[in-house]
């Protein structure tokens, strides 16, 4: 039932043995380190969480929980079926494996405040025939007879930070020396974003 966190370095590409070209993503995949076990006796559910060294100041309370095992700046956990891990087990790069399919979790990149053709992909008003300054306002966002506005009405607002997950991505390769997998396609997120790795075998259900 593979799972990790991982931290995304970079795309590039890979070859096939015919040739074929592959975008991947790597995906730096170090150690990580078993926190906690969560059961259903004590918690009301099953659970592991894990801790890796990507840099993050944690907050005292889990400072605490992790202080007697190796250096820990964050922790997810993973909701399974059923485990077998322990505390202070290690989980690396090496559980998964070449044509292996994952969902990745990630945050996606914040663009800041954006208007509806960015961030709704509205088409925007006629840009000739007496437009002065609407062609890329929202329009009417209510009616003269309803009045008030509508709830989820589409605006401008802020756009991205996000979490977003990729469903069904294929592991083309696996280096465990360096602990890197290459993950085809593209993944959420910027360089160095903090990312959740998990088997679509696992069917598992993942929460921050």
């Amino acid at each position: 039932m593979p799972f990790i966190i991982g931290r995304k370095l970079e795309m590039t590409q890979q070859f096939r043995e015919d040739g074929t070209v592959i975008p991947v993503t790597l995906v730096k995949a170090d150690p990580n380190v078993v926190t906690q076990v969560r059961t259903t006796e004590k918690d009301g559910y099953v659970a592991v969480q894990l801790g890796t060294d990507v840099k993050r100041v944690l907050p005292k309370p889990e400072a605490g929980h992790v202080k007697d095992l190796s250096t820990v700046g964050t922790l997810r956990e993973f909701r399974v079926d059923a485990t077998d891990l322990a505390r202070g087990n290690m989980i690396d790069a090496s559980v998964f494996v070449v044509g292996m399919h994952v969902d990745v979790v990630g945050t996606s990149k914040g663009r800041g405040f954006a208007g509806v053709m960015k961030r709704h992909h509205f088409s925007g008003g006629p840009a000739t025939h007496g437009q002065k300054d609407q062609m890329r306002m929202p329009g009417s966002i209510a009616s003269q007879r309803q009045g008030p506005v509508s709830k989820g009405q589409r605006m401008a607002g802020h756009l991205g930070d996000d979490r977003v997950t990729v469903k069904n991505l294929e592991v083309i390769s696996v280096d465990p020396v360096n602990n890197i997998l290459a993950i085809k396609g593209a993944v959420p997120g910027a360089r160095g974003g903090i990312l959740l790795v998990v088997s679509r075998e696992a069917k598992s259900v993942w929460q921050k």
